[in-house]
């Protein structure tokens, strides 16, 4: 196995992740401005170098370690606003009293609830979605916030990703689960107008930017995150709806429309 550390700043950490998942990656671990990337022995490192060079690559051939029994041992479970307890998959450890269990996948797609736009995400839909409502979630990744919603009530609830790969890997997870989630590999531009109460998504500003006309077409009620507390007017902007809610943590932010 070979390890890959990448030299990147805060804000391109999700985008660069998302290109090492294409790259073949079998893991990521993430530090203060640097990612490490794990990948099998026959990766073509040459390659690997070129498409990451803007991030100083440095390429390490790793001794042989039992790297999943050690990469599970990482992840632990953890509160998130009010209502869920994050656990990964493995663990089997007692939910505390009041709060729900919401499965996470770490090491596949994005979105293990670590991350604060996730989280944020987490809480506005704890705030603002009530049982019984329709909800749309948007560039799914591992599928945690469609099935957040499914905890809270929400029904019926579908997910999408523009990636095939993530779609499938959204599929699996709520099979696993047996949670009664649809999710299709596609765009916004597939869905009817108005065809849902709530949507979440949790996506860069220049995507939302590019999105948001789609996503006020589909449904009046938003809660989009993945973007930083900077970029809240460039969002807004892009929005042009009533803002009713904002939430910001550790430098990210997130805004419900009113509907």
């Amino acid at each position: 196995m070979i390890s890959v550390s990448l030299s990147v700043p805060e804000p391109r950490k999700d985008e660069v992740i998302a290109e090492l998942w294409e790259a073949g990656t079998t893991g990521v671990t993430e530090e203060t401005d640097s990612l490490r990337a794990f990948f099998d022995d026959g990766a073509d490192t040459a390659s690997l170098e070129r498409h990451f060079a803007a991030y100083h690559p440095h390429i390490i051939v790793e001794e042989e370690r039992d790297w999943v029994s050690e990469a599970k041992a990482y992840w632990e479970p953890f509160p998130v606003g009010e209502r869920f307890f994050l656990i990964p998959e493995w663990r089997d450890d007692d939910v505390p009293a009041g709060r729900m269990r919401l499965t996470t996948y770490p090491g596949m797609a994005c979105g293990t609830g670590i991350h604060p736009a996730t989280q944020l995400c987490l809480a506005g839909m704890e705030k603002h979605l009530r049982a019984g409502e329709s909800l749309l979630d948007v560039g799914t990744g591992t599928g945690i916030l469609a099935q957040a919603a499914l905890l809270l009530g929400a029904r019926p609830v579908v997910a999408c990703d523009i990636e095939q790969s993530a779609a499938a890997i959204a599929h699996e997870n709520f099979q696993k689960s047996g949670s009664a989630i649809g999710v299709f590999a596609g765009s916004l531009r597939s869905v009817k107008t108005a065809a849902f109460a709530f949507v979440v998504a949790n996506l860069n500003a220049a995507t939302l930017d590019q999105v948001a006309g789609d996503l006020k077409r589909v449904s009046a009620r938003l809660i989009v995150s993945g973007f930083r507390e900077d970029e809240i007017d460039r969002v807004k902007r892009s929005l042009a709806a009533d803002i009713c809610d904002e939430l910001t943590m550790d430098d990210w932010a997130c805004l419900v429309t009113a509907g």
